[in-house]
């Protein structure tokens, strides 16, 4: 596993977090992550020898660390900028409690992207040449 590298491509995360907080709509953020996806995927093929899936992953997981924390410090900012994901809140069960909410749901959401990112990551390693 290159941890450097995980470090560095979940970069691409934290810019995402305050991003999402302050200036990216629910609309465009899913085609920025596919763009980050296919940059991270990239760059893991060309610079990894193995263990590309499992490379892929923990950089989405690095993502969830990073965009969690920034939603949930930055929650007000967030809850004002994003109608639609407050509305989700309100009907939720724990509609009393968004920033528990946020937590629970920011793993499952990185762990889901991770295997996505994993995925990629495979298809590049088989694709670009080292």
């Amino acid at each position: 596993m290159n941890k450097k590298l995980i470090l560095q491509l979940s970069l691409f995360g934290l810019v995402m977090a305050f991003g999402t907080v302050y200036f990216i709509p629910s609309n465009i953020e899913p085609v920025c992550w596919l763009v980050i996806f296919i940059v991270c995927a990239y760059l893991i093929a060309k610079n990894c020898t193995e263990k590309y899936f499992l490379n892929g992953f923990c950089v989405s997981l690095m993502n969830c660390v990073w965009i969690t924390a920034a939603h949930l410090l930055l929650f007000t900012t967030y809850i004002d900028k994003h109608a639609e994901e407050a509305a989700m809140m309100a009907t939720s069960p724990l509609h009393n409690h968004p920033r528990i909410m946020m937590a629970v749901t920011g793993p499952i959401i990185g762990v889901i992207s991770g295997l996505v990112l994993g995925l990629f990551t495979l298809i590049a390693s088989k694709i670009v040449k080292k």
